[in-house]
C-alpha cells in the first residue's frame, strides 16, 4: 500500500509538472522534469525487479508444490475469484496477486490483465502458512532462506511437528519439546542421522557365558539389555560401556527383551515373560539383583511354547510365541484381552498405533489391534521362514528378512475398505539368514547368520507429501528396482551367527554366537560432522561478506577506477626495470 500511495504523488507531481510547463510554455523545462521522473520510475522499477529476482526461485518451487500437491488450477482473470495465481511468463517466475480495479497509470498495473502485481509476501499469513503446508522438509527450508517473513513463518510453521513424529515419533523426555522448536528438534534429529555414514569406535562388552540372543537398546535411559542362553538378562550403561546389574538365573533361554521407562520384559522358552517395574528414585530404573519383590518382579503365563519376540506401548503388551499366537496383554490388568492365531510359528511382530504387524513362517501379517480383524496378509514374502520384520513410525512401510538372505522393503496402502501391500525394493547383502532387523528413519540395520551387519539408507526410495486431508504421508517413489543402490556400508568384526540388533542415539547393538555384545560408537563422527558444520559456515559468511562488499563497489563504480589507477602507477616495461636495476646496483656497491 506504501507504494501505491508513493506512486499517486509521483502521478500527481508529473500532472502537475506537465500542466505548468503547458502553461508557461517551456518545453525545455518541461523536458528535464519529464525525464526526472523518468528516472525515478525506473529506479523503483529496478529495486522491484531484484526483490523480485530474489524470491523467485521460492515462488516457482511454491508454484509447482500446488499445483503438484493441492490440485490447483490456473484461474482466469474474467473468473469470480478475487485472486490469481500464475507465472509471469518470464525466465524469473513469480506469484502474481490479481485484484479487479479500473485501468490507470499506474505503472505497477498489469496492462494486459489489469491486475495488480504483488509479491508472496503480500499475502495474508493465514495464506501463506497453508502454502507452507503443501511443503516436504527440504522444500520448506528453501522457503524459509528467502526473506525474513517467510523466514519467521516457515520456522513456526506446526508442520515441523509433525514431520518429526512421522520420521522418529513423539520425543520421550518429557519437556523436550518446551526447550527447543519443532523445527530445531527437527535439523538437530536429521542431522545426527548422517553420522552412521562416518567414522565409528568399537565397544566389546563381556559377561554372558553363551550365545546373545536379544539385545534392546533404551535410548531414552541410555541403557541396553541383553540376555540368551545363560537366561540372565544383563543391564549395561550405553554411554561408558560397563555393566549395572544381571538379573539371577531364569531358568530357561531368554530369547527376547523388550523395555521402556516403566516396565522391562524377558521371553522365555518356557513360555513365561518375566517383569520388573522401574523403581521409583532408581538411577538405571530397574532393580535387578534386589529381593524378589511381587511388587516389583513377577512372571505372567500364557503362551504354549517360547516366546520369540515381544514389544511394548502405552497400554498394551505384544508378545509372540512358537504356539503359533501373538497375545495382546493390557498393561494395568495384565490380562489377555486379544489372541491373533496364525498358520505357523511367530518369529517377530512390531506394533504401530492401532495396528500390529507380524511374521509367521514365510508370511507377512497386518492385523487390527483392536478387534483382532486381519487386515492384510503377504504370503510367501521369502523363500523359507521371514525371521526379521521392523516398521516405520508411521507404520506404512515394513521391512522383512529371511531365510533366503534378502530383506524386503514394502509399503501398506490404506484404501478405504481394504489395504493393499506393494513390493519397494529388495536387497540381497547377506550370504546367509536375516536374523534380524532394526530401523530409525533413514537407516535399516540387518544382522546376519554371516557375521556381517548391512546399513540401508532408504531415503531415496520416499519422498513427503501432502494429500487434501492434511496428513504428512511418506510415499514411494517410483523407481526401477534394477536401480536401487547396494547397502551404503557393511560392518564386520563378528564371526558367524548374529542373532539380534538396535539402532539408536549414534550407535548399534548387535549381540551373537560369540557371547558378547558389540557397540559400533559414531559419536565421533557427530563431533567431526559438527565441526565441519562450523567451518562451512564460517566460510559461507566469509563468502557474503565478500559479496556485499563487490556489490558495493561495483554499484559506486570504484573497482574500474581504481584498477586504471594502478595501471598507471606500475606499468609493466617500465618502473618495474628501473626497481630490479637499482636493487641490483645496491647489492654491488654493498658487496664493494
Amino acid at each position: 500500500m506504501a507504494f501505491e500511495c508513493q506512486e499517486s504523488i509521483e502521478v500527481c507531481l508529473v500532472k502537475n509538472s506537465i500542466d505548468s510547463d503547458e502553461q508557461q510554455g517551456g518545453l525545455s523545462d518541461f523536458n528535464s522534469n519529464f525525464n526526472h521522473i523518468t528516472s525515478i520510475f525506473d529506479a523503483k522499477s529496478q529495486l522491484e525487479t531484484e526483490t523480485a529476482h530474489r524470491e523467485s526461485g521460492v515462488v516457482c518451487l511454491l508454484k509447482n508444490s500446488i499445483e503438484e500437491r493441492a490440485g490447483l488450477t490456473q484461474f482466469s482473470p474474467d473468473s469470480d475469484h478475487n485472486t490469481l495465481i500464475r507465472d509471469s511468463g518470464n525466465s524469473q517466475s513469480e506469484i502474481e496477486i490479481g485484484i479487479q480495479k479500473p485501468s490507470t497509470s499506474n505503472p505497477k498495473v498489469n496492462d494486459t490483465s489489469g491486475h495488480y502485481r504483488r509479491l508472496i509476501t503480500d499475502l495474508p499469513s493465514a495464506l501463506i502458512s497453508e502454502i507452507l503446508n503443501c511443503l516436504d522438509p527440504k522444500e520448506l527450508g528453501v522457503v524459509s532462506c528467502v526473506s525474513t517473513v517467510l523466514n519467521r513463518l516457515a520456522s513456526e510453521h506446526s508442520v515441523w511437528k509433525d514431520f518429526y513424529c512421522e520420521r522418529w515419533g513423539a520425543p520421550v523426555v518429557s519437556g523436550f519439546s518446551d526447550e527447543k522448536s519443532w523445527r530445531e528438534l527437527f535439523v538437530e534429529r536429521e542431522f545426527r542421522s548422517k553420522t552412521f555414514r562416518g567414522r565409528f569406535s568399537i565397544d566389546v562388552l563381556y559377561g554372558h557365558t553363551e550365545a546373545v540372543r536379544a539385545v534392546f537398546l533404551l535410548a531414552s535411559a541410555k541403557l541396553i539389555f541383553t540376555s540368551g542362553y545363560d537366561s540372565i538378562v544383563r543391564m549395561w550403561d550405553m554411554e561408558e560401556g560397563l555393566s549395572i546389574a544381571c538379573s539371577r538365573p531364569l531358568g530357561c533361554t531368554i530369547r527376547a527383551v523388550a523395555a521402556d521407562k516403566k516396565l522391562l520384559l524377558a521371553g522365555g522358552s518356557d513360555g513365561f515373560i518375566h517383569c520388573w517395574r522401574a523403581v521409583e528414585g532408581l538411577s538405571c530404573l530397574f532393580d535387578l539383583v534386589g529381593s524378589q519383590n511381587l511388587s516389583t518382579e513377577f512372571r505372567i503365563w500364557e503362551h504354549e511354547g517360547p516366546v520369540t519376540c515381544l514389544a511394548l506401548d502405552i497400554k498394551r503388551i505384544y508378545s509372540g510365541s512358537w504356539d503359533m499366537t501373538v497375545r495382546i496383554w493390557d498393561r494395568s490388568s495384565f490380562k489377555v484381552v486379544k489372541v491373533l492365531r496364525h498358520t505357523d510359528w511367530v518369529w517377530g511382530l512390531v506394533p504401530r498405533d492401532t495396528t500390529v504387524a507380524s511374521t509367521s513362517g514365510s508370511d507377512v501379517y497386518v492385523w487390527d489391534a483392536d478387534s483382532g480383524t486381519l487386515l492384510t496378509i503377504i504370503s510367501n514374502a521369502h523363500v523359507g521362514n521371514a525371521y526379521a520384520l521392523a516398521r516405520s513410525h508411521t507404520g506404512d512401510f515394513l521391512f522383512t528378512g529371511g531365510e533366503d538372505g534378502a530383506i524386503h522393503m514394502f509399503e501398506v496402502v490404506s484404501d478405504c475398505m481394504e489395504r493393499n501391500v506393494l513390493e519397494v525394493s529388495t536387497w540381497i547383502p547377506h550370504s546367509g539368514p536375516v536374523h534380524s532387523l532394526a530401523f530409525e528413519f533413514p537407516w535399516l540395520v540387518s544382522a546376519s547368520a554371516d557375521g556381517r551387519m548391512s546399513l540401508i539408507d532408504v531415503r531415496k526410495l520416499l519422498q513427503t507429501c501432502k494429500p487434501s486431508l492434511g496428513k504428512n504421508v511418506s510415499k514411494v517413489r517410483h523407481r526401477d528396482h534394477k536401480s536401487v543402490e547396494p547397502p551404503q556400508r557393511m560392518l564386520h568384526g563378528f564371526g558367524c551367527n548374529l542373532f539380534s540388533v538396535d539402532i539408536g542415539a549414534d550407535r548399534i547393538v548387535c549381540g551373537g554366537e560369540e557371547g558378547v555384545v558389540r557397540i559400533w560408537n559414531f559419536s565421533q563422527a557427530l563431533e567431526a560432522e559438527q565441526r565441519a558444520r562450523a567451518l562451512r559456515g564460517i566460510r559461507l559468511e566469509n563468502r557474503m561478506r565478500r559479496r556485499r562488499l563487490q556489490i558495493e563497489l561495483t554499484s559506486k563504480g570504484s573497482r574500474t577506477d581504481q584498477c586504471s589507477v594502478a595501471a598507471s602507477k606500475n606499468p609493466i616495461n617500465g618502473d618495474r626495470s628501473g626497481v630490479w636495476h637499482n636493487k641490483r646496483g645496491m647489492s654491488g656497491r654493498m658487496k664493494a
